[in-house]
């Protein structure tokens, strides 16, 4: 009866422990998911300024403008990881046209106002990506523990499933291109 009893509760310690190790990994993705949100959210707050700056320069650049905008508005309304990684990664391509337009106006490039938004844009741009990092590390610990033997028995009893990664396109993997010629 006492071995019984020991088994027993090596079992009930093994799933108790099990569990917990599964919410406290699931929790670890949601918040890294959350930091990638803080971080997106600085970044739509500061294109507008910065399409209102270079617009004061570049006013025949409209349809630039509207693309901006719309690629923001595409990315503050996706619901996924997967939509919200594609959407990021389309306003990411718009702001690198953006830039290169703003080359061509030799006074918005020392213009004050543009060069702040301009490196407070490139060090969002930097925590992102350190956030999207953080995000695939604490997704792929989850994942791990979910398939590892013997937790992955007390995961499907419990419905735990992998999140998704955050992914970048094939496109954005190529070097980026520098030209000087026009």
């Amino acid at each position: 009866m006492i071995i019984f009893l020991i088994i027993l509760a090596v079992i009930v310690i093994f799933i108790w422990t099990s569990y917990n190790t599964l919410v406290t990994r699931k929790n670890r993705v949601k918040n890294a998911w959350s930091q990638i949100d803080v971080q997106l959210k600085r970044r739509y707050d500061l294109i507008p300024n910065l399409v209102e700056t270079v617009k004061g320069y570049a006013a025949h650049e409209r349809e630039l403008f509207e693309k901006v905008t719309q690629a923001r508005a595409n990315a503050m309304s996706a619901k996924t990881v997967a939509d919200t990684a594609q959407a990021n990664n389309a306003l990411s391509e718009t702001l690198k046209t953006l830039f290169a337009v703003a080359e061509n106006y030799p006074n918005l490039k020392a213009n004050e106002n543009f060069l702040r938004l301009q490196e407070e844009l490139a060090t969002t741009e930097n925590k992102i990506a350190f956030a999207r990092q953080f995000y695939n590390d604490e997704a792929m610990s989850y994942k791990i523990t979910i398939e590892r033997f013997p937790t992955n028995i007390i995961a499907g009893l419990f419905r735990f499933v992998p999140e998704d990664f955050f992914h970048i396109p094939e496109g954005e993997k190529e070097p980026v291109k520098v030209s000087f010629t026009k």
